[in-house]
């Protein structure tokens, strides 16, 4: 964003070369990670990975799913579409691998379905779009030999900017939500593990306002930095063409 509003300034111009750089990284390295936690899921949380994908039956050769919503009273899925073979590829490495579905466990072992799916699969979309953006910044790069500064490019890495809190977000609630009602998979349930706690609103009331607190302060901060920017050292072009004038 500032980048837009001051093209030749080098501090801007380093920070997004350095973050497209790492992040570019990241996003290659992203893909591979997933794969080894998603196989680690079908392993240990069958449960969690059918109501990832709203896979209702046990079958072999399982689809993979975009989109759709999960409906928990037909006990399908409804308006997805499917990649065949897809989920049994990735998560097993097998295209006739059978897949658990939700309907091998009682419903008070499931999770909450419609949660899990939906925020599975806008935490995937985010990461899909912003690896896209890293991909066509690394193209423009290598074909033009400088950082992609184009307005339309620069467009869409400040679109992308709530993108990742949006990921990390979603992935918490895949993680959080998709293993209940468990608190130790297969042996102890949330509601088992709870227990009083006299005077719990005195700790929580401070960190509440605390948090509070923090989240103002950020906000102002953010705001000044780009409504009311700190004069930072512009390209030797730009000051040459100010020296000229």
């Amino acid at each position: 964003y500032m980048l837009l509003r001051d093209p030749h300034n080098l501090f801007h111009r380093h920070a997004l070369a350095i973050a497209l750089a790492i992040g570019g990284i990241m996003a290659l390295l992203q893909p591979l990670s997933g794969d080894f936690l998603g196989k680690q899921v079908a392993r240990y949380q069958p449960a969690k990975l059918a109501a990832l994908e709203g896979q209702w039956e046990t079958r072999r050769g399982a689809p993979l799913r975009i989109g759709g919503w999960p409906d928990v009273q037909a006990e399908e899925t409804r308006y997805a579409l499917e990649i065949p073979y897809g989920l049994s590829i990735l998560a097993f490495g097998d295209p006739q691998a059978e897949v658990q579905g939700l309907k091998e466990f009682p419903p008070e072992d499931r999770p909450p379905v419609v949660i899990v799916h939906l925020a599975f699969q806008v935490m995937v979309a985010a990461g899909l779009v912003m690896l896209g953006v890293g991909m066509v910044g690394g193209w423009l790069a290598w074909r033009h030999q400088r950082l992609p500064d184009s307005r339309w490019y620069l467009w869409l890495v400040v679109g992308c900017g709530p993108l990742g809190l949006l990921a990390v977000e979603t992935g918490w609630i895949v993680t959080e939500v998709g293993r209940q009602p468990w608190i130790i998979y297969g042996v102890m349930r949330t509601a088992e593990a709870v227990t009083p706690m006299p005077g719990l609103v005195v700790p929580f009331s401070f960190f509440t306002a605390l948090f509070l607190f923090l989240a103002v302060a950020t906000l102002f901060l953010l705001r000044r930095q780009v409504f009311e920017p700190v004069p930072l050292p512009s390209s030797p072009q730009q000051e040459t063409g100010h020296a000229s004038a």
